[in-house]
């Protein structure tokens, strides 16, 4: 016999929730103008429990919609410019050596930025790999490792990373690996007419806009278990299975992944499909994801997970397209 009470109480949580995520939109909203759908998807990835990285030129705001959502969510946030002369313990911290008035000598570990609730790193692709993967254990473990002594971080603990598509000179590529554990990549573009408009007044006046808090760490924490009772219907997860398949050129039915693919998306883009339609239900205010919240998601999800070949390449092909064409096959 299904627990109605249960069913009761989470759709109850999710009626508060809808409206709390509202407030939350809004307040965004009145800082970053034109960018609603980027605004949508960070807040998803923060529902979700995860990491974004925000793909853009320079100019689109990326920065103050890092620090909006930090003011508007209640998360303690910190900045890292990264650099190429960056080191692993500009990020993680390191352990000094320290002497006590008795002459005693002892190790005291001093904790790095990373020790946040939100951290922006800013320009990721300008360190080098050795500083890259310095996140890679905070990113999955939510703790980082100093000289063998493991450090648990603050909760929640969220990353969200810029990164520059035109200026290629001097950056290292992030590795798959980093790549992975991003939920999605976002891609920034410019705003249409009418918002650029709105923001030349906005941002060219005596004052701007200033955001205020909606939530806080426990309450996004609250949503973020809210996110993972709701319901997934059969064709919805068959649509993810599916989806995720299709980009696998071992497993794929369709020709141009087969040829074009050089490797194709993990078990973790199935993860951050199976949290982010449920995430997106919920911003839209609705109760359960269906298979159009699949599609919306695929791009964000799989576009930094999956690579071309060189001939595909050559041939013109673009992953955008490529994924256009996947999810016309489950739609």
């Amino acid at each position: 016999m299904p627990d109605t009470t249960n069913d009761t109480v989470i759709l109850t949580r999710a009626e508060a929730a809808i409206e709390t995520l509202g407030h939350v939109r809004d307040a965004i909203g009145t800082v970053i103008l034109g960018q609603d759908a980027v605004i949508d998807l960070s807040i998803n990835a923060l529902l979700c429990g995860g990491h974004a990285l925000l793909v853009g030129a320079p100019g689109l705001a990326k920065t103050r919609l890092v620090e909006t959502i930090a003011t508007v969510t209640g998360l303690d946030e910190k900045r890292i410019q990264f650099t190429p002369d960056l080191m692993p313990a500009d990020i993680l911290g390191a352990e000094v050596l320290e002497e006590s008035e008795s002459g005693k000598r002892h190790f005291r570990f001093l904790p790095g930025p990373v020790f946040c609730q939100l951290l922006m790193a800013d320009e990721i692709n300008r360190a080098s790999p050795r500083t890259q993967s310095a996140l890679l254990q905070a990113m999955q473990e939510h703790q980082v490792t100093i000289a063998g002594v493991a450090h648990d971080l603050p909760k929640p603990f969220h990353v969200l990373a810029t990164q520059n598509p035109i200026e290629q000179e001097g950056t290292y590529p992030l590795p798959e690996a980093q790549l992975d554990r991003f939920l999605f990549q976002i891609d920034i573009g410019y705003p249409d007419e009418t918002h650029e408009r709105e923001i030349l007044l906005a941002t060219t006046g005596i004052s701007e806009a200033a955001p205020s808090a909606v939530l806080d760490a426990k309450g996004l924490m609250d949503l973020q278990a809210l996110v993972r009772l709701m319901p997934v219907g059969e064709k919805t997860l068959d649509a993810i299975v599916a989806l995720v398949r299709l980009g696998r050129p071992d497993q794929s039915t369709l020709d141009v992944v087969k040829d074009g693919v050089s490797w194709g998306p993990g078990p973790r883009a199935g993860q951050a499909l199976m949290l982010g339609v449920r995430a997106r239900a919920l911003l839209q205010g609705r109760f359960a994801p269906s298979v159009e919240d699949v599609c919306a998601l695929a791009a964000p999800v799989l576009k930094h997970r999956m690579a071309l070949s060189f001939a595909a390449r050559a041939d013109g092909l673009s992953l955008s397209d490529l994924i256009n064409r996947m999810v016309q096959e489950i739609a």
